[in-house]
């Protein structure tokens, strides 16, 4: 079984995937959002055509660890997703993820133009692999 990782902007929703096992994670698109209707339809079918049994939407909290409006908005639309889906959704801590894949994109020198269309995917992708390594380690 999958996971699936959400990074949930204003404008866009940067989804990843992870391998069959669960090691790796990789950004799979950039969802354009229109209405909600729309945005979890396009959700939903991801899900059904990965098989993903759980979802992970990064809560982007502040620097002193307190959740603010963006925050807010992350929590709400996790709660539509799992009433939708009828899936486990996990919130985790995305601290950074965006400047890391803006300055992972930098270094390889990704012009301004493409980084825009793929920064989203990307940082999901950092979200979900964070997710997956934290839970990895819980384990052993």
């Amino acid at each position: 079984m999958r996971l699936m990782g959400l990074d949930y902007g204003d404008k866009t929703i940067g989804v990843a995937v992870s391998d069959a096992l669960g090691w790796t994670a990789q950004g799979l698109e950039v969802i354009r959002r229109t209405t909600e209707e729309r945005d979890l339809g396009r959700l939903q079918d991801i899900i059904r055509e990965y098989e993903v049994s759980e979802v992970v939407v990064g809560l982007p909290k502040n620097m002193n660890n307190t959740i603010g409006p963006r925050g807010e908005l992350c929590i709400e639309f996790s709660r539509s997703l799992h009433e939708r889906l009828q899936l486990p959704v996990h919130l985790w801590d995305e601290r950074l993820t965006t400047v890391s894949a803006q300055r992972t994109l930098l270094e390889a020198d990704v012009s301004r133009r493409k980084r825009k269309l793929v920064v989203d995917k990307m940082a999901a992708a950092l979200i979900l692999q964070n997710y997956m390594d934290a839970h990895s380690k819980s384990k052993r």
